[in-house]
């Protein structure tokens, strides 16, 4: 395993960071996701990110469990906050009410006294940023987190974020958590040149494409049973924009590439978000332990210009560019 500063802060993460998003308390057994966390711990994995809507805030739950017992100062836990937890008008967003009610209700679930990382997990429009950052702020005065950072944020809300923090004193942000691989770079033409010149780190989600890019996937074949395509607990959802004929058919075309690396095409594609220089740690999911240690592999690898360029020509035509792509709600859900 590598290690990365996360921004300009003292923090160093592992390269890959094992997240829990559509797994724990949803899709697989508590058992199994106790053993995928043994193992990421086991590979060297430090880094474990959740979120308190995850499988309706059971996922931090299952991770402080399965995390009991583990010197806490060896790892390092991220959570995030905004999307509802409850019924109720103020159970989302990112208000001082909410942000305060929820971090301390992820800790208890989290069975730890802080967090290491806090994320805005989308912008609230419905807020004042001042507001947002304040509250944030006051969280790492009492101690209770130690560094902050968004999710899906646009360009223009960071640094929007920056100038506030900047006139206020307030802790700056020092995270993003986009979605970001070989097809989907939305965050590349703004939010990477802005968060490199602000000391900012990307941790990316979706690395593999929800699973797209590990090739098991064919054009013209129905999904393989038990795949997160057949999921309907969320999996589908998120993995149906990658499920074209044309898309399934360039990953196939990329097997010859990973070959030539060493690599299989999850490795791969993880070790792909890896070059960028502005991605501190890539985040991979399990539903198994051995989806771990194959994907742990993607760490320290170099994969040179020609072979990059190669993956460009393959996809070329299905990378997803556009920046407007990463937009938050309007109003809250």
């Amino acid at each position: 395993m590598e290690y990365r500063h996360l921004g300009r802060s003292g923090l160093k993460i592992s390269e890959i960071t094992y997240g829990n998003f559509l797994t724990h308390g949803s899709q697989i057994d508590e058992d199994v996701a106790s053993a995928c966390v043994a193992t990421a711990l086991d590979v060297g994995i430090t880094t474990f990110d959740t979120a308190d809507e995850y499988a309706e805030t059971r996922a931090e739950e299952v991770l402080g469990r399965a995390l009991r017992g583990v010197r806490r100062e060896s790892v390092e836990i991220c959570t995030k906050v905004y999307w509802p937890t409850g019924p109720g008008v103020n159970d989302r967003g990112l208000s001082r009410k909410h942000i305060m009610e929820s971090a301390n209700a992820s800790l208890r679930r989290l069975r730890t006294d802080y967090v290491d990382l806090y994320q805005a997990h989308a912008f609230d429009h419905e807020t004042p940023l001042e507001e947002t950052l304040r509250a944030f702020d006051d969280l790492i005065r009492q101690g209770k987190v130690l560094y902050v950072g968004v999710s899906e944020w646009r360009a223009e809300e960071i640094s929007a974020a920056l100038a506030i923090a900047g006139e206020l004193g307030l802790d700056r942000i020092v995270s993003n958590q986009p979605e970001y691989n070989m097809i989907w770079r939305v965050v590349e033409s703004e939010v990477v040149p802005l968060c490199t010149r602000e000391g900012i780190s990307q941790i990316v989600w979706a690395p593999i494409a929800q699973g797209t890019l590990t090739g098991k996937y064919l054009p013209g074949s129905a999904p393989p049973a038990g795949s997160r395509a057949t999921d309907d607990r969320g999996g589908s959802e998120c993995i149906a924009q990658y499920l074209t004929d044309d898309i399934l058919s360039r990953v196939q075309q990329l097997r010859p590439v990973a070959d030539e690396a060493g690599l299989t095409l999850a490795q791969l594609a993880v070790a792909w978000t890896l070059q960028n220089p502005n991605v501190a740690s890539a985040i991979v999911g399990a539903s198994r332990p051995e989806q771990i240690r194959e994907n742990v592999r993607a760490a320290g690898v170099t994969l040179d210009k020609a072979l990059l360029r190669r993956i460009d020509e393959i996809l070329a035509g299905q990378i997803v560019t556009d920046p407007a792509k990463t937009a938050s709600p309007a109003v809250r859900p």
